[in-house]
């Protein structure tokens, strides 16, 4: 996130929602990356490079302000009480010092849930570990930015070169507390803005369908009853996950990591004729599949969600989401490997290509506007059927420091969010990075699930 991005004064409709079902402990939304660096970083620089990152991203200093009785979303509003010590946490490694050891201190920060008094973000550097190296856990809120979006605000902390200098610290952001008559005046004018552009949207698409109503009637009342359809599967529930396995739901986590080669992931991929997602998720689909019947299981059939980017040209450099979270019963018993990727990539098209997504926000501002606790069961019995959800992120494709440091490896975990895993790929030069985060009710042997997706990922692999 660079300086020619755009920060709104107040989440989207999609944000608010996001924020708003959090009600539900288990919808809770939080990012967490783990960085490894080849040495130890320097306390005092690592602190200005924190000090700096805060005043050049404004949510990195931003609170959330909502009133239940407004419908306008929260707002964004720099943080009178802002506080680099309450958000940057230095620990020592315990145990051996190993990755198991970073993750396990990863586990509990990613699980608790934020100070809504505060800014929705934290950072923790692990030191003493071997060949005096050190490890970075970042966890921000999914309210602040997406995966994409979070990949620009490493461009703020990371260096290309070990031995960049120091940039410019910028001033302190100007505090500016609103009183009670200036929120109502501010969300007054937000929702009218905001009606004025749907009144908009709504008259461009009536004048639009009644034209296209009398050119082509029967192509109109197509295209009416599609959206509708599309909608109504977007929004449908589901009674229970389609695991007979991975049916149980806590709100703990467990952390797990691989790492498969990208170049050979690639080329895998085009012996399907696809790309480099369609071999990731086939790699889970067919990791899971062989986890079942692990446990006695042939399941032929999963429930994935899968976020759907919709950044545009005109959007990649608004902070926020992007995004629409699609939901795909995924067949993972295909006997050969290719036929597997093919089947990802045709599905994930459709998400894709569903016509609702381009409703994602007014849809979300209706939303807003029903009982926070209806709209919760809502989501819930979406998401809580969900039986993985998977994420693929584009990293650097070479070398990035920070304060001198190479950054060894960077490893993704995303929210469950109600499901039994999340699996989340982040490239790094000619490594792809993949952060398992699995709910121990659901995955009581998390070895085995990590040997089962090693093993789906070698098949996948074994077509480069």
């Amino acid at each position: 996130m660079t300086d020619d991005m755009l920060y709104e004064d107040r989440m989207s409709d999609t944000d608010a929602l996001m924020w708003n079902i959090e009600k539900d402990p288990a919808l809770r939304s939080t990012i967490t990356a783990v960085f490894t660096f080849d040495r130890q970083i320097d306390r005092d620089v690592l602190t200005r490079r924190f000090e700096r990152l805060s005043r050049v991203i404004p949510r990195l200093r931003q609170r959330v302000r909502s009133n239940p009785l407004s419908a306008a979303p929260p707002r964004w509003e720099v943080d009178p009480n802002f506080d680099l010590g309450f958000h940057l946490w230095w620990v020592k490694a315990p145990g051996k010092a190993t990755m198991r050891d970073i993750l396990s201190i990863a586990e509990p920060v990613a699980m608790s849930g934020f100070d809504r008094a505060r800014p929705l973000w934290r950072a923790v550097v692990v030191e003493g570990l071997p060949g005096k190296k050190s490890a970075l856990i970042l966890k921000v809120h999914h309210a602040i930015t997406d995966g994409v979006g979070g990949i620009k605000l490493q461009l703020e902390l990371l260096d290309l070169t070990p031995d960049a200098p120091e940039r410019d610290m910028p001033p302190e952001p100007e505090v500016h507390v609103l009183t009670q008559p200036e929120r109502f005046a501010d969300a007054f004018d937000h929702q009218t803005r905001q009606q004025l552009t749907l009144a908009r949207r709504l008259a461009g698409g009536v004048l639009g369908s009644a034209a296209s109503a009398l050119t082509d009637p029967l192509g109109t009342y197509a295209a009416g009853t599609g959206l509708a359809s599309s909608v109504g599967r977007v929004l449908r529930p589901a009674p229970h996950p389609m695991s007979p396995l991975m049916v149980g739901r806590s709100l703990s986590s467990r952390f797990d990591v691989l790492t498969i080669p990208l170049d050979r992931t690639k080329a895998a991929s085009k012996k399907a004729g696809g790309k480099l997602n369609d071999a990731f998720v086939g790699g889970v689909a067919r990791g899971l599949y062989r986890y079942h019947l692990a446990h006695g299981i042939d399941c032929d059939e999963l429930r994935m969600a899968i976020p759907i980017n919709l950044r545009s040209p005109q959007t990649e450099n608004v902070a926020g989401n992007a995004f629409v979270p699609a939901r795909i019963e995924l067949p993972i018993d295909a006997v050969d490997p290719i036929d597997t990727m093919k089947q990802v990539h045709d599905l994930v098209e459709g998400a894709r290509m569903e016509p609702a997504n381009d409703l994602v926000e007014p849809v979300a501002g209706l939303l807003n506007r029903l009982p926070t606790t209806a709209v919760t069961a809502l989501f819930g019995s979406m998401v809580k059927a969900v039986d993985f959800t998977t994420s693929n992120v584009p990293g650097a494709p070479f070398d990035v420091y920070l304060a001198g440091a190479r950054v060894e490896a960077q490893f993704p975990f995303g929210p469950l969010a109600g499901a039994a895993l999340n699996i989340t790929l982040l490239s790094y030069g000619n490594d792809l990075n993949i952060g398992i985060a699995s709910d121990p009710a659901a995955v009581p042997d998390p070895d085995v699930l990590v040997s089962s997706l090693q093993e789906g990922f070698d098949e996948i692999l074994s077509l480069a």
